[in-house]
């Protein structure tokens, strides 16, 4: 066994023992690898051809549908122990990305080919049930970000949007403009600019330059 698969082997030991059978391990040791992605960069672009699934170790990643407009919809985020499972239907049928996936905390992931995931359906049971559980958890937070642009006023959305972002990076430090909030929550960066000051005049947060400090959201 060479170091990249002692390596491997241990990533998945300490954050898949629990969830996936010895055999499957084996296998995804065989034939996956681990890399790292910074903040910023695309995980997989929409029309991509999807070669690889992620099984995140560490960090977060933002999964936005784009609009035939060009706006762009914040559907949900994947962290440490997801994976993309809405993805799988187009793995398995051999078809391009129809989601956008940006790096929003510094990733970690395991990276195990498309070819096997139909097989390992069958296969393993511990797979099955961590894709399904997957593809579960996915569709609510998919169908709650709709519903939130549908229902939710501009102000309590942005606010759900800046708690949301604290939980992902653990820190009320939060290193954004307001242009990439308005982008994330489908607004304009004038009216994200009034709301967050807004909020600061409640004392819900502190805005400094290119970061806003979370107080009481």
């Amino acid at each position: 066994m060479n170091t990249q698969e002692i390596l491997l082997r241990e990533k998945l030991s300490e954050h898949y023992a629990s969830v996936f059978e010895k055999d499957l391990i084996d296998e995804i040791v065989d034939i996956g690898y681990c890399d790292k992605l910074k903040s910023g960069e695309l995980l997989i672009d929409i029309d991509d051809e999807m070669t690889h699934i992620p099984l995140i170790l560490r960090g977060a990643v933002k999964i936005i549908r784009q609009e035939k407009e060009g706006e762009e919809l914040v559907l949900y985020y994947l962290e440490k122990g997801d994976t993309c499972a809405i993805s799988f239907v187009n793995c398995i049928n051999r078809k391009k990305s129809i989601f956008k996936g940006i790096v929003e905390k510094d990733v970690e992931a395991i990276f195990v080919p498309v070819g096997r995931i139909d097989d390992w359906l069958t296969k393993y049971r511990s797979w099955r049930y961590f894709i399904i559980d997957s593809y579960h958890e996915r569709l609510l937070e998919m169908v709650e970000s709709i519903d939130s642009h549908a229902f939710m006023s501009l102000d309590d959305r942005l606010q759900k949007y800046l708690a949301t972002q604290v939980k992902i990076t653990k820190d009320k430090n939060l290193v954004i403009t307001h242009r990439e909030i308005a982008n994330d929550i489908n607004s304009s960066r004038i009216v994200v600019s009034r709301l967050l000051k807004r909020l600061e005049i409640a004392g819900k947060i502190e805005i400094r330059r290119n970061k806003i400090i979370v107080k009481k959201i």
